[in-house]
């Protein structure tokens, strides 16, 4: 992969924090507001006008200021010439089930991928006006201050964070034995509703690991970015390379990973909620 220079990065920064603070003030506008939501093909998977707008003033950006390039975006799809290197994954409204419930957490978040590769992460939280930034080579920061991840280095002292996918009424593969088996071996798992948030959450060291199923690239791009420029590590479950588009990841501040690896790798074996049978037991009693 060709490397970017760090003016080229700075361009590319800039542009992402244009998008998410112009995305951010719709979703101000809008808040308390919203007067559809519908569903996107399942249950829990929704979608407000707020997220198209605040898309529509993303994608206005975007073709603004680099109009030959791909974008992902979660709500249009991929957008533009397929055979550019460069991609924009764009979350114009991370934590929209939350959003549309009025419980404010809920994020922006625009990466940009070179060659597949996040370069370049903007993550902004409009209700508590918090705005991360990252590039290859240049650091992350918060409002313009420097982060890094915590110190925290044994999984028992840890606070963690996941989510729980749109499809977890559907497979047994779902989360809660992993959910369960960590949070008797650690100080606790939190739930925010957004992947972006749970990242830089762990890049600025209140949390310190997260893994999570069911993610798109666009949840992640940007804050994987942040991540790993403020000392965080991230990876596949069991520590393989990460593939951005598998849908799983496990992120942390690099000296609990080997031990969260590990303990989601036992937790199906040792948690008795993953069984089959309670699976069928949890489906019948969503369908009385």
């Amino acid at each position: 992969m060709a490397r970017l220079s760090s003016n080229q990065l700075q361009i590319f920064l800039d542009i992402a924090t244009e998008a998410v603070m112009s995305a951010g003030a719709i979703l101000l506008d809008c808040w308390g507001k919203i007067e559809t939501i519908e569903e996107k093909g399942r249950p829990d998977d929704l979608v407000t006008e707020a997220d198209k707008k605040a898309e529509d003033a993303i994608l206005a950006v975007l073709r603004r200021h680099v109009p030959d390039h791909q974008i992902l975006a979660e709500e249009s799809g991929r957008l533009g010439n397929e055979e550019n290197d460069y991609l924009w994954a764009i979350d114009p409204l991370d934590g929209t089930t939350n959003y549309a419930h009025g419980y404010p957490v809920a994020v922006v978040s625009v990466g940009l991928l070179v060659e597949g590769i996040p370069q370049v992460g903007a993550v902004y939280n409009p209700f508590r006006n918090e705005l991360f930034r990252a590039a290859r080579g240049l650091g992350a920061t918060l409002n313009r201050h420097p982060i890094g991840v915590s110190g925290t280095e044994e999984l028992s002292k840890s606070l963690l964070v996941t989510g729980f996918a749109y499809d977890r009424r559907e497979t047994a593969d779902n989360n809660y034995a992993e959910f369960c088996y960590l949070t008797h071996l650690t100080q606790g798992v939190r739930r925010s509703g957004s992947a972006a948030h749970d990242l830089t959450d762990v890049a600025c060291g209140r949390l310190d690991g997260y893994w999570e199923r069911g993610i798109r690239p666009w949840d992640i791009a940007a804050g994987l970015v942040i991540l790993e420029e403020a000392g965080g590590v991230a990876s596949a479950y069991d520590g393989s390379p990460l593939v951005i588009e598998s849908g799983r990841v496990l992120a942390t501040n690099g000296k609990i990973h080997a031990s969260l690896s590990q303990s989601l790798q036992e937790a199906a074996t040792r948690s008795p909620y993953f069984s089959d049978r309670t699976h069928a037991i949890a489906k019948e009693q969503l369908l009385k």
